[in-house]
């Protein structure tokens, strides 16, 4: 299975460089989740945890707001933490 390649970045610099299985994200209207080989969006994220799983370990991100832009099993988050 191919593994989504989740960057996340604050003001402060890169938090999370990291293959994932998995990302949940807390977007304007409710959680989402993206697997491999989401369709390919931009959304704004509310306060909130970013949660992924990686190597069958799942971690979390808190976050006050940001952004988020999926495509091609690449997240590339920009947040406020």
């Amino acid at each position: 299975m191919t593994d989504i390649q989740l960057h996340i970045l604050s003001p402060e610099g890169e938090l999370v460089q990291a293959s994932a299985e998995l990302v949940t994200l807390p977007g304007i209207v409710g959680p989402f989740t993206v697997l491999p080989g989401h369709a390919a969006l931009v959304t704004a994220l509310v306060a909130g945890d970013i949660r992924y799983v990686s190597a069958g370990k799942e971690e979390r991100v808190p976050i006050r707001e940001g952004f988020v832009q999926v495509r091609d099993n690449v997240i590339k988050a920009c947040v406020e933490i």
